[in-house]
C-alpha cells in the first residue's frame, strides 16, 4: 500500500495487477475501508486482465481524517439533512469523486472504469456526470441515484449511538453484515470475523461514518444528471437489499441511456466471497465490452477494419 496527494488530502490506495493494463478503479461506500472489497474479487479482475486499484475515501482508513464538528453540531446537521433542509455539511459527495480523480490525475490515469459499491456507486455515478472524459465505462453496485430508504430494522441500527468500545464497535458491525447480507450469499462466521477484525485493526473512526452519512443525505438527486452519462454502464443490484431497496438499482439504470441491469436473486447488500465469481464475470465482461466497442469505434473513426 502508498499514498498520494490528491484534492488536497492524502488518500491511501493499493493496486493490483499488471502497471500497463487498463485500470478499475474501486470506490467502497460508507464508513468503509479499502480492505472491504474481497480480496479474490481484485485478484480475479486483474487476472482477466486489469490493473486493480482501490483506496481508502476521505475520512475512513489510512486517508486522511477530515475535522470534527461538536456532536451537537453535528446531531444538527444530520437532521436538517434528513429533512431535506438547508445543510453545509463537512464534505459532499461531489468533493469525494473529485479526490477519486485527483487520485487518477496523481497516478498519471487517463481514464479507467470506474466501479463503485452503495455510496461509492453514488460517488462513481459523479464522476461519470462530472468527469466523462476519465470514464471507459461505469458499474455502480447496490446503489442509487437519490437519497436511499432503507428498511425500518436497517435503519434503527444505522442511527443507534456510537458505541462505548471497540469491541461494542466489532460485534455491531458483525450483526450490522449479518443483517443486510441476502439469504442466496451469506457470509460464514470465519469471513465475517475475519473481516470485522481486518477492519477495526486497521483504522477505527466511528466520527466519519455520521459525516459521510450527512453527505449522503444532503445530496441532491442525480436522475436528472445521469441522463447525461454516455460510459458503457452495469447496474448490478440484489433483490434482498436491505439498506439501498432494488428502486434504488432500477431507478439509476432508467436513468442512464443505454444502461445495462444485472438483478442478482438473493443478494443483500454485501460483497461476500460466495458472490465473488459472479461480481468477476460481471464487472470484467462488462469492462472488456466496453474497451471492445471503444476500439471499434476508433476503427471506424479511422476506416479501417473493425
Amino acid at each position: 500500500m502508498t499514498t498520494v496527494r490528491a484534492n488536497g488530502i492524502t488518500l491511501e490506495y493499493v493496486e493490483t495487477g499488471q502497471r500497463d493494463a487498463p485500470v478499475i478503479l474501486l470506490i467502497m461506500g460508507l464508513g468503509m475501508q479499502l480492505v472491504a472489497w474481497p480480496e479474490p474479487l481484485c485478484e480475479g479482475l486483474a487476472a482477466r486482465g486489469f490493473r486493480v486499484i482501490r483506496f481508502d475515501n476521505r475520512d475512513v482508513g489510512l486517508s486522511t481524517r477530515m475535522p470534527s464538528a461538536r456532536p451537537l453540531a453535528t446531531a444538527a446537521m444530520m437532521a436538517r439533512a434528513s429533512l431535506r433542509l438547508p445543510v453545509r455539511p463537512p464534505y459532499s459527495l461531489n468533493d469525494m469523486a473529485r479526490d477519486a480523480v485527483g487520485l487518477m490525475d496523481a497516478l498519471k490515469i487517463d481514464r479507467a472504469h470506474v466501479v463503485g459499491a452503495s455510496m461509492g456507486g453514488m460517488i462513481a455515478q459523479i464522476v461519470a456526470i462530472e468527469h466523462p472524459e476519465r470514464v471507459r465505462s461505469l458499474t455502480s453496485i447496490m446503489s442509487t441515484p437519490d437519497r436511499p430508504m432503507p428498511r425500518s430494522s436497517v435503519l434503527r441500527a444505522l442511527v443507534r449511538p456510537r458505541p462505548r468500545s471497540r469491541e461494542m464497535a466489532a460485534r455491531r458491525m458483525a450483526e450490522f453484515f449479518r443483517l443486510i447480507a441476502g439469504s442466496a450469499y451469506p457470509p460464514t462466521d470465519a469471513e465475517l470475523r475475519a473481516r470485522v477484525e481486518r477492519s477495526m485493526l486497521r483504522s477505527y473512526r466511528p466520527d466519519a461514518f455520521t459525516r459521510q452519512l450527512i453527505a449522503i443525505q444532503a445530496a441532491p438527486s442525480r436522475v436528472g444528471m445521469l441522463r447525461r452519462v454516455r460510459a458503457p454502464t452495469l447496474v448490478l443490484h440484489g433483490d434482498e437489499d436491505p439498506l439501498v431497496p432494488l428502486a434504488g438499482g432500477k431507478k439509476t439504470a432508467a436513468a442512464i441511456p443505454g444502461a445495462r441491469l444485472r438483478i442478482v436473486p438473493g443478494m443483500g447488500h454485501f460483497l461476500p466471497e460466495a458472490l465473488v465469481p459472479l461480481l468477476i464475470e460481471e464487472i470484467a465482461g462488462h469492462c472488456l465490452e466496453a474497451d471492445g466497442e471503444a476500439r471499434n469505434r476508433t476503427a471506424r473513426a479511422a476506416g479501417g477494419p473493425q
